[in-house]
Order: structure tokens, then sequence, then C-alpha cells
């Protein structure tokens, strides 16, 4: 009689792993309710490790984004730090890190990963990485379910391994963790989310501050 209590309470609390029919659907969900989003304003925090140095460094700021290729990360810790696509460069001016300079590409040297950090995960065909089940998890107080996305060998992708987090409600991508092709790993939590805003067009402009030299990429 122990026993086969035990084996009930197993059986009832044991996470249920969805099948391959139900992660296709999940991911499809995701992809549709990025479609929908054509203007983003978040707040996030964000974890960068490297293995190699052994080093992690933690940031956090609000995220701006108008779709195909404009986007904004304004950095309040490390205060002033910018990320900023344009819709003809790229600009990376990182002062806490490289005070002096800011680096500037073209957008086609940005890449899709530079210009859309969420959509990365969803642009890429389906043929080009595996998606596994991870369980039902919390991204603060929203339920979701957390996919691992591994892309196949061979591919070149922003990613080798990436874990996201689908929001249960309207499937929008809460949080992400994805590892390069150099091992450098990046997780990000956004904290609050709100898309189809307004934002202004200033929000991606990037003026060179006086003294700062420009680096060409």
């Amino acid at each position: 009689m122990r026993t086969l209590l035990l084996l009930a309470l197993i059986s009832v609390s044991a996470p249920t792993a969805l099948s391959r029919q139900d992660v296709d659907a999940t991911i499809t969900r995701a992809i549709t309710a990025w479609s929908r989003v054509k203007t983003l304003r978040a707040t996030f925090e964000q974890t960068l490790t490297n293995p190699i140095t052994g080093s992690s460094m933690s940031s956090k700021g609000e995220l701006l984004q108008r779709k195909p290729n404009r986007l904004a990360i304004n950095f309040s810790d490390p205060a002033g730090d910018r990320s900023v696509a344009d819709g003809k460069h790229g600009w990376v001016f990182l002062q806490s890190a490289t005070p002096g300079q800011v680096i500037r590409m073209s957008t086609t040297d940005v890449g899709a990963a530079n210009t859309d950090l969420i959509g990365q995960f969803l642009s890429t065909p389906r043929s080009r990485y595996d998606v596994a089940d991870a369980g039902r998890d919390n991204v603060g107080s929203r339920p979701a379910r957390a996919l691992i996305l591994t892309s196949k060998p061979g591919e070149s992708l922003p990613f080798v391994r990436a874990k996201v987090w689908i929001d249960s409600a309207d499937a929008l991508i809460r949080q992400f963790e994805s590892t390069d092709p150099n091992g450098i790993t990046r997780r990000v939590r956004l904290l609050t989310l709100a898309p189809n805003v307004a934002v202004k067009d200033k929000s991606f402009a990037f003026k060179v501050p006086s003294g700062v030299r420009v680096v060409e990429r």
C-alpha cells in the first residue's frame, strides 16, 4: 500500500514533457506572436559569462526596438554605455570598458543577432536547429515554457545552444540564455515588456560625443 501511494504521488508531481508535436506548436506560437510585434520597449538585466577567462559581467538597462533594423540598448548599469542600430550603422559605445572610443559598423556587419536579440531565435529556419522541451518554469511571476535550441552540425548560427522561456499567456520570449560560437554565454531576463508602443525616431540616433574617436569595423 505504501509503495502504491508513493508511486501515485510521483505520477502526480512529475512534470510532463511536451511531445515533439507540442514543442513545434510552442515554437510556432512564439514565431506568430513575435511577428505581430513591430516596436518594443523593455527593461532588462543581463549576465555575460566568458568560460575562457572565467569572468562574468552583469548589467541592466532599457531596450527599444523598431523592426526591421532599429535597436537601442541604453545601459543604466554601467551608466552611459549604449549599443545602437540606426538603420544604416551600428554603434557600440562602451565607456565602461573602452573609454574614448565608439565602434561603428555597417548594418550588414551588425547582423540579425545584434539588431533583433529576441527574434534571432525565431527567424532562424527551423530546419537548422533541434528543439527539446525543458519543462515548465516561471519568469518572475509569469508562467512560461522553457525550450532548448541546439544548432545542427555544420550550421552557422548566432548561437550554438540557447534556452528560451516562452510566456504561457502571450507566447513572447521573456528570458533567454544563449551560447555563441566563442563559448560566451549571455543570459537576459526581460523585467518589463511593452510591445507595439510608440518609439520616437530620436531613440535610435547616436551622436558621437566630443573627443571620442570613431573606430570603423
